[in-house]
């Protein structure tokens, strides 16, 4: 189940770009015992993520005692996170964004922001390739860019059309229209 939640194909949860080896518990068996076996506080983790970056830190907000870090099952993370496609950097949205980008490293490894800023031109080739292509090709493209590494990089994409100067300015009309013409073919893609 884990697996099925996990953004591309069975990313991390939290950084998106490693392969989810781990089991976290979101909320610390330190802090929370009773939540051990719940389900609901159980994500799919990088050993770097959840075993060197989080292990045990779970930041709270000292006059509410609220988690302050975003909880990718119950809430969306572009609430509290702004990704910058042409850089491949987050800056927060929220204190919780911002504690998010701490705990994890998420603009501190060099790796992710690389590889962020890398999937974006991916991203962008396989929208024109896929208007290109048919039949099986296509279903291919459209496969690829649903189990990419980096989700939360087409997550940005696919935003960016509901504010479509800005998505011209960003995407350019050749790949805006290929994102247009997805979105009417593939309901997962028209967010």
């Amino acid at each position: 189940m884990l697996r099925q939640m996990a953004p591309g194909l069975e990313r991390c949860m939290y950084c998106g770009d490693n392969l989810g080896t781990d089991i976290d518990h979101f909320e610390p068996i330190a802090q929370a015992p009773l939540r051990t076996f719940d389900w609901q506080n159980h994500l799919l983790a990088c050993a770097h993520c959840n075993s060197n970056r989080k292990r045990d830190r779970f930041p709270r907000d000292p006059a509410t005692g609220d988690a302050l870090l975003v909880d990718p099952c119950r809430e969306d993370p572009a609430d509290h996170l702004r990704l910058y496609l042409d850089s491949g950097a987050y800056d927060p949205l929220t204190v919780r964004g911002e504690a998010t980008i701490e705990v994890f490293g998420l603009n501190e490894r060099p790796e992710l922001v690389r590889g962020r800023r890398l999937m974006f031109a991916v991203v962008k080739a396989l929208l024109l390739t896929w208007q290109a292509a048919d039949g099986a090709a296509a279903e291919e493209y459209v496969a690829a860019l649903h189990e990419i590494h980096h989700a939360d990089v087409l997550r940005t994409v696919l935003g960016l059309r509901r504010s479509r100067p800005l998505a011209l300015a960003v995407l350019g009309p050749d790949v805006l229209g290929a994102l247009d013409q997805l979105a009417a073919a593939d309901p997962r893609f028209s967010t």
